[in-house]
């Protein structure tokens, strides 16, 4: 055996006897903690995420050591899509002026939304998939999916985000230029509602950059592993990452890596503290 691996008997004989270092131990518990937390997440965070679990398990370890002990156990996020380059400009809108301006962050709960949509692909054809989502926590309080993408499909996410949170002062509500935003009807239920509508510039997307980040997130982290035989399979597992992992679980960087619905708990807290 020895001949074989061309180690001197000494030497192999020498090997047996050493016991895996402390460190070796250390690492693999380490390890095992970090894919734990990388399933947990669906497989989708980086080792920046990863670290900030272990630290929330009392565990004493650097950034850079996550990331090198990720690294050597092939744990790694998921790569978003790259947006081709070209120039963001676009035309104003005509219903409502642009009150966002690119500033996405809000001082309190309810102060400014966002809402868009996208569509999922499933055997029984498209399937179109509609957010309301609240600046301040980045939370989704509306959603709705239908197989058609009409006003209708905007409206019952807005209703949900109206029925959940009630607001009590005027909210302003950010969207595209989409004919379904820009009709009688919606901007009858935003009047009847206190809502302030907001339009993105035509062809931007960068003025909507919150409610685009979500569905990339939703598509990279969720969707794109996945093939749905109905629409209906569709919805019940994008219910699945909306109210079961996304706005429960998952930590987002400018909510100090507290997951949405964490972040506006604290918030609360914080402010029946202070008074």
């Amino acid at each position: 055996m020895c001949r074989m691996l061309s180690v001197h008997f000494s030497g192999f004989y020498a090997w047996l006897k050493t016991p895996v270092s402390q460190r070796a131990i250390e690492d693999a518990r380490q390890t095992a903690l970090i894919r734990q937390a990388w399933e947990d997440s669906g497989k989708v965070y980086g080792y920046r995420k990863l670290h900030d679990d272990l630290r929330d398990q009392g565990e004493a370890c650097s950034p850079n050591r996550v990331s090198r002990l990720a690294s050597l156990a092939g744990i790694a996020a998921q790569i978003g899509y790259r947006r081709r380059p070209g120039r963001h400009g676009g035309s104003p809108a005509i219903v409502a002026e642009n009150r966002l301006e690119q500033k996405f962050d809000a001082s309190f709960p309810d102060q400014v939304w966002v809402t868009d949509i996208t569509y999922i692909k499933t055997y029984e054809g498209w399937a179109y998939l509609a957010v309301v989502i609240d600046l301040f926590s980045r939370r989704v309080v509306g959603w709705s999916m239908q197989s058609r993408m009409t006003t209708d499909l905007a409206l019952q996410a807005l209703l949900m985000a109206v029925w959940r949170r009630k607001p009590k002062a005027t909210v302003t509500i950010h969207s595209d230029q989409g004919s379904q935003y820009t009709s009688r009807e919606w901007q009858t239920f935003l009047r009847q509602h206190n809502l302030e509508a907001s339009m993105s510039r035509r062809g931007n997307c960068h003025d909507n950059a919150v409610a685009e980040s979500f569905f990339q997130l939703l598509k990279r982290e969720w969707i794109r592993r996945k093939a749905y035989s109905t629409r209906e399979a569709a919805r019940q597992d994008v219910f699945e990452y909306i109210e079961m992992f996304y706005n429960p679980k998952r930590k987002h960087t400018n909510n100090g890596m507290l997951s949405p619905i964490d972040f506006e708990d604290r918030q609360r807290i914080l402010k029946a503290q202070s008074v």
